[in-house]
């Protein structure tokens, strides 16, 4: 099996420099990864080699869009991606407290396993997240995602927590101005994008309000 290159890691830190107390913690999420990954599917193999700058670093930067937050709820966390990273790098905050939803239950053991061995913040729950949101969104101030549904499906699964004042960071692809333009029939949205720092065709939304236009009189408008 393919594993990460100690050259990729130097290449992703770089990119999104953090603490050493932190890149401890994410070594320790790594080394985790690469043990678990032989036998169950984290990441997709081909990446294994650049765990660092398509994963973890394509991760870390959703950090300082964020802001000096520490209630945060990652949805769909799959392999620990970017929930696992951003608890590790919010680990020295006071008061920090991650949620990572994620409903396969193999995957949810290794997080649960990456949250202990690494000493994160993190809560993991095995569930579905329209089970879980509406009993969590409260105080939550960042939702975000990676890879896990389509704008408008994502609002969707994202409301419970924008409805309570949340901000969005979803993780997207250059496609992402046709999604905001798809997802306006139906949302008025207020977003911005930020071009990704690891990703030439990487995009990241920041979603600062979303609503369902047949719960919102004012119409609707794509942010961009």
């Amino acid at each position: 099996m393919m594993t990460a290159d100690s050259d990729d890691r130097r290449r992703a830190l770089a990119l999104t420099p953090v603490s050493r107390e932190t890149e401890d913690r994410l070594v320790a999420i790594a080394a985790l990864l690469e043990k678990w990954q032989r036998t169950i599917n984290l990441v997709a193999p081909g990446t294994l080699p650049k765990l660092w700058t398509r994963h973890i670093a394509d991760s870390l930067q959703l950090v300082p869009l964020a802001g000096e937050v520490t209630r945060w709820v990652d949805l769909g966390s799959g392999g620990g991606f970017p929930g696992l990273v951003v608890a590790a790098a919010l680990a020295e905050r006071p008061g920090a407290d991650v949620t990572l939803v994620e409903s396969d239950s193999r995957k949810a053991a290794f997080l649960r396993e990456a949250a202990r061995i690494a000493e994160l913040p993190a809560t993991v729950l095995p569930a579905r997240i329209e089970q879980v949101a509406p009993q969590i969104a409260a105080g939550v101030e960042i939702v975000s995602a990676r890879a896990l549904a389509p704008l408008p499906k994502l609002l969707e699964l994202s409301f419970p927590f924008l409805a309570q004042g949340a901000r969005g960071l979803f993780l997207k692809g250059q496609d992402v101005d046709n999604e905001l333009t798809e997802s306006s029939k139906s949302w008025r949205i207020e977003a911005r994008i930020s071009e990704s720092v690891t990703d030439p065709g990487g995009r990241i939304l920041v979603v600062d309000h979303a609503m369902p236009l047949d719960r919102d009189p004012g119409g609707s408008q794509a942010g961009g």
